[in-house]
């Protein structure tokens, strides 16, 4: 029998790009809310009882009661809010992030989607602390160019209105508070034992996303260099699908030498790494597409591993 999939909340921007990507598959079996019924939690319920795993792309606190109301033990469940990001019982869904991860997911009843910023940010700091290159006690500034489809529908109208304001033309710095809510993940999931001064930038493009940390080499361990950090980088991912590291200075992957397009991966569940630096400065960039490795394409890839699918069916 093929494994029955529901999505929980496929109406939302998250829920909709998965739709998307299990529309056109045959080895999953999808079930469905009536449109009338979406908020109706009793036939909510049923489904998500009925189903051998289930995407929730909901508000976190519709996450969490959605997970109240799974009673069958066998349902397992992805979701997408940032609900149970650092939850001690869900496990981080990045397959590539540790050596064991993969396998973790495997077997995981629960597994918690990362965010999309956390992403990029987590791709290029989590390997250089685990190799003992950066102190844990290293305070990290980091920033991340996004197109504005991470913000959702609210915002996506915002952009694509016809007399939307004139402030939308350019890129807009947010998260002033230094508070971002993917703040938690970026610590619990990176090593560190401090959270990253991180400022998101919203630009006026759909989607793909560049998520930057600048180094010092004051705050690298060893006396290692720009080339060194990339070469830890590209041996931590080698023979990953899904995550590439590009030769030290990346150009022969930009679109224009000198300068790094976001949204270069967009449509696909590819991580690029590119490392730039003069020997004393590093700037890492990991790029993704914000609604790919960033969200939907994940949450497939994390699908996939948990129903014993090819990692890379669907992507």
């Amino acid at each position: 029998m093929k494994p029955i999939v529901f999505i929980d909340g496929r109406e939302g921007t998250t829920g909709l790009q998965i739709e998307s990507r299990l529309s056109k598959r045959t080895d999953i079996e999808q079930i469905f809310i009536p449109e009338e019924l979406r908020k109706d939690a009793a036939a909510r319920k049923e489904l998500l009882n009925a189903a051998d795993l289930v995407f929730l792309c909901l508000p976190d606190q519709a996450a969490r009661e959605a997970v109240a109301l799974i009673e069958n033990p066998r349902t397992r469940v992805i979701d997408a809010s940032t609900a149970h990001r650092t939850a001690p019982d869900w496990v981080y869904g990045f397959p590539e992030l540790t050596p064991t991860r993969r396998d973790e997911v495997r077997e995981a009843l629960r597994v918690t989607n990362p965010g999309c910023h956390a992403t990029g940010f987590l791709a290029v700091v989590a390997p250089l602390v685990a190799a003992g290159v950066l102190p844990t006690e290293t305070v990290l500034a980091s920033h991340s160019l996004t197109g504005y489809s991470g913000g959702g529908k609210a915002m996506i109208a915002q952009y694509e209105a016809v007399d939307r304001p004139a402030a939308l033309d350019a890129p807009r710095v947010y998260g002033l508070g230094l508070t971002h809510k993917h703040l938690p993940e970026m610590v619990a999931q990176s090593g560190l034992s401090q959270p990253p001064i991180f400022t998101p930038i919203v630009g006026d493009y759909y989607a793909g996303m560049a998520v930057t940390v600048l180094l010092h080499q004051g705050q690298v361990m060893n006396g290692l260099v720009s080339e060194d950090l990339r070469d830890i980088l590209a041996a931590y991912y080698q023979g990953e699908s899904f995550v590439r590291v590009a030769p030290f200075g990346g150009e022969d992957t930009l679109a224009a030498p000198g300068f790094i397009e976001a949204n270069a991966h967009v449509g696909t569940n590819q991580l690029e790494i590119l490392v730039f630096g003069n020997g004393t400065q590093t700037l890492l960039t990991a790029r993704l597409d914000n609604l790919g490795k960033g969200a939907s394409g994940a949450a497939v890839q994390n699908m996939n591993l948990m129903l014993g699918l090819p990692e890379r069916a669907g992507l």
